[in-house]
């Protein structure tokens, strides 16, 4: 039988948008890791009674882990302990030991601010001092402990809410000796992901319903396809057992879609073009991405070995000057022209010494656009020192933001195709 967990990330910051939760997500990656089935992410603000609340909805749903975090600080609104210790029938008493360790990684912010109030700062050391009965206390990584606390039915872990104080905590808390006596029971889970572009998610439904009548074991397989940033996503999650299953649904999502299917062993669009360049060096000239694509292809381990810059260059004065893009091509056929794209890809390759280049010029909006020329027009040229050229010209719809990612996305499929060998016939 599988462990399940929830999380609860508390916190009105986050839960009105001002924050975006980065703690749920990285969780749920370590969960999966250690083969616990995680069943629920709920987001609740700093009001105890919505928090107890997610509690014992968590606890209802059968979980035997939940993992809160946030609400760990001195001030009066962190409350997240004090409602664990209720929800797990448990008093609070403060520990003086883990109050002088706290006191102790103030010091040098005592020191810094020598007008702080000292002994509102004691307060809130009391405060973060507090102990359910019974928890095993994990030692700060900023000055909030963290703590595991057993409940009636689920264990609770209580996690700081800054990123990086949690994911300095959580080796110390899933080695625990509370953690492990809960996750000790969890399953062997596997997790694959193909991803294809090109496609709509329609097309994947379809393979899938055929595998139902095709596939055995296919009930064993807990299968999710996601439409993101363009790229279809289908994520399969299944235990050893259930291998043959998973490799027959594989093979017919490859022998249906054998042109979009871009990786089958979870590598994204970015680890595929850095894969393809071997040793090839990168450039980038961009006008309504706004250096998002240059953001994209740097957003890796060792990007800086094949990145060489970016020029980003919305005004025309700036295409002709930084670009070399002849002022009277500007004029004749416009700023957002695959003529103006292969002038721009192709003055990226001088200006930065590149072996390959990508150019994107287009209309993101509002108030842009033309009759002819409707925003979310973008046109994209890859060029290569050797001449090799792939060039596209679309209209993509959404508002300013959703143009402008979903532009890399199209740019990036655009170099690994050019990479792969694809090139336009010479004009």
């Amino acid at each position: 039988m599988s462990v399940r967990a929830g999380i609860v990330v508390t916190g009105t910051e986050v839960l009105t948008g001002r924050v975006a939760d980065r703690n749920g997500p990285w969780i749920a990656g370590r969960m999966l890791e250690l083969g616990i089935e995680l069943a629920h992410i709920t987001i609740c603000g700093d009001r105890p009674r919505d928090l107890e609340a997610q509690l014992r909805f968590l606890e209802a749903q059968a979980t035997d882990l939940i993992v809160t975090t946030g609400g760990l600080g001195p001030t009066a609104d962190d409350l997240t302990l004090e409602v664990v210790a209720r929800f797990s029938g448990r008093g609070l008493a403060r520990d003086p030991a883990l109050e002088a360790r706290i006191a102790k990684i103030l010091e040098p912010l005592l020191a810094r601010w020598p007008d702080l109030d000292a002994e509102a700062v004691r307060a809130g050391t009391a405060k973060q001092a507090l102990v359910p009965a019974g928890a095993a206390v994990l030692e700060p990584a900023g000055t909030a402990p963290g703590m595991i606390v057993p409940a009636r039915r689920a264990t609770v872990v209580v996690l700081p809410g800054p990123p990086r104080e949690l994911q300095a905590m959580w080796p110390a808390a899933s080695a625990s000796e509370a953690f492990l006596a809960v996750a000790g029971a969890a399953g062997d889970y596997r997790q694959s992901t193909l991803r294809l572009y090109g496609i709509p998610e329609s097309e994947i439904a379809e393979t899938l319903r055929r595998a139902q009548g095709t596939v055995e074991g296919l009930d064993a397989l807990e299968i999710t396809t996601c439409l993101r940033r363009g790229e279809v996503e289908v994520t399969v999650r299944h235990e050893p057992s259930s291998e043959e299953a998973w490799r027959a649904v594989a093979d017919l999502i490859a022998e249906r879609h054998p042109d979009t299917l871009f990786s089958t062993d979870g590598a994204t669009i970015e680890d595929v073009v850095a894969s393809l360049l071997r040793g090839r060096t990168v450039a980038t000239a961009e006008s309504c991405s706004g250096g998002l694509m240059a953001a994209r292809l740097t957003d890796r381990a060792g990007s800086s070995t094949y990145m060489t810059g970016s020029t980003i260059a919305y005004a025309n004065e700036a295409k002709t000057a930084l670009l070399g893009v002849p002022a009277g091509l500007i004029e004749a056929r416009g700023a957002v022209s695959p003529e103006v794209a292969d002038a721009m890809a192709a003055g990226a390759l001088e200006r930065h010494g590149a072996d390959v280049a990508l150019a994107i010029t287009g209309i993101a909006g509002p108030g842009g656009g033309t009759e002819h020329k409707p925003v979310g027009t973008v046109c994209w040229c890859a060029r290569t020192t050797e001449g090799a050229l792939l060039a596209e010209r679309m209209r993509l719809p959404g508002d300013r933001r959703e143009v402008r990612d979903r532009c890399t996305t199209v740019g990036m499929h655009l170099l690994r195709r050019l990479l792969g060998g694809e090139a336009d016939p010479p004009a």
